[in-house]
């Protein structure tokens, strides 16, 4: 029997019992469709957590100053300042892995609009800052060099401090108080929303770092050139480890500090929390892949059960096949094949399923469902693979049959 007219003949016999094969094959598409759903959902939650980290900077380091201590009591990382813009200089300019290194000074402050007010975050930058971040303004502008140098009095506020001062308006040419102090809003801040941790990266007033020093943020705690943090922006998340390795040494140098004597600033590198959320994303996801698989081993058994049935059903036309020249191989190739288009008719028809259920979930919900066309191949691949495995002993059974016995069976 050619291979042809066996695949014919296993489309007549499904069809001829046409709600049985569909009953059969239900646990396949759903375990087919599943298996879709499941991965589109986890390929959307690494793709909201990888938004997420590029909104951070997966190749940023961010570096603070030591840990005070007074009474016993030690204040947490970057309570005393260490760092100074001459640091953040010499990273930029001594380290080939470093684009850019941006100081900036950062304090809490209570800003006022009219009869508005609302704590916040002022973080006074340079223009290094913005590259190394890659903030971006929504309405308005960033600061001039002439801003900067002279010490102006403008500020660059992030969405969560428009949302609490300004109620359908815009805040650009606008003037608001920074501890009494004026200033002139130039531009809205594109909104990156919260950290890893939960901070919420909109709720920031950004003015140049003069300005900050001399009026808002200085004092003793913040003369001169100290600063609080500095970010360290490499050329890729894969050189972090080793650009960490060498500010943390020029650091140390510059500081004067002797081998064996603790560091008097901290390093924090994003790009742990990157490859932690990458995991978690990862086994989650074949988390999800395994249990939907199970679907597509129920739904082989199913089919097993069903082609067993159907060969108690038809052992006389078995014997009949037989009697007139069909080989045990014919009979074995025939039953196995009708297993077969089985599982593909249910991998084609859960292929759909998962498709369309992956879209219905995205276009419904605020969570992104990403369809990876290998996952479908490969959910179809593997049901086709379920038919042949659990297709094989029904049709191998059915070859044995004596063909005298098939054909007095009643």
């Amino acid at each position: 029997m050619k291979t042809l007219d066996a695949f014919f003949d296993a489309l007549r016999s499904l069809k001829s019992n046409s709600l049985r094969s569909v009953l059969t094959t239900l646990g396949i598409i759903i375990g087919v469709g599943a298996v879709i759903i499941m991965v589109s959902v986890g390929n959307g939650a690494k793709a909201k957590i990888n938004r997420l980290i590029e909104s951070m900077g997966a190749n940023i380091m961010m570096v603070m100053g030591g840990s005070s201590r007074g009474g016993g009591v030690r204040g947490g990382a970057g309570s005393l300042p260490t760092l100074t813009e001459d640091d953040a200089w010499a990273i930029q300019n001594e380290i080939s892995s470093v684009i850019v290194a941006a100081p900036s000074v950062s304090g809490s402050v209570q800003v006022i609009k009219g009869n508005m007010n609302w704590a916040t975050s002022a973080l006074g930058i340079t223009s290094e800052y913005i590259t190394a971040r890659e903030w971006k303004v929504q309405n308005g502008r960033f600061f001039e060099s002439s801003e900067l140098k002279r010490s102006a009095k403008v500020a660059i506020l992030g969405k969560t401090v428009v949302d609490n001062l300004f109620i359908d308006q815009n805040p650009v040419g606008q003037t608001i108080r920074v501890k009494r102090v004026p200033f002139l809003v130039i531009g809205v801040l594109a909104p990156k929303g919260q950290t890893g941790h939960g901070m919420d990266q909109d709720d920031v007033v950004m003015i140049p770092m003069t300005t900050a020093k001399k009026r808002i943020l200085g004092g003793r705690k913040l003369s001169g050139k100290l600063v609080s943090s500095i970010v360290v922006k490499a050329r890729s998340a894969e050189e972090v480890s080793q650009t960490e390795e060498q500010v943390k040494e020029l650091l140390r140098q510059r500081h004067r500090i002797r081998p064996g004597q603790n560091d008097d600033f901290r390093i924090r590198n994003l790009a742990e929390m990157v490859s932690t959320r990458a995991d978690s994303s990862e086994a989650m996801s074949l988390l999800l892949m395994a249990v939907a698989s199970i679907s597509l081993v129920v739904g082989g058994i199913g089919i097993m059960n069903i082609m067993l049935v159907s060969i108690t059903e038809r052992t006389r036309e078995i014997g009949l096949r037989m009697a007139v020249g069909a080989t045990a191989g014919d009979i074995r190739s025939q039953f196995l094949i009708e297993a077969i288009v089985l599982s593909l008719i249910g991998g084609l028809l859960g292929a759909i399923l998962g498709i369309g259920g992956s879209l219905a979930m995205s276009a419904f919900s605020e969570w992104p469902a990403i369809i990876d066309p290998k996952s479908v191949l490969l959910a179809f691949g593997f049901s086709a693979a379920v038919g042949i495995f659990f297709g094989f002993y029904p049709a191998h059974k059915a070859s044995l049959l004596d063909p005298i016995e098939a054909l007095h069976h009643e």
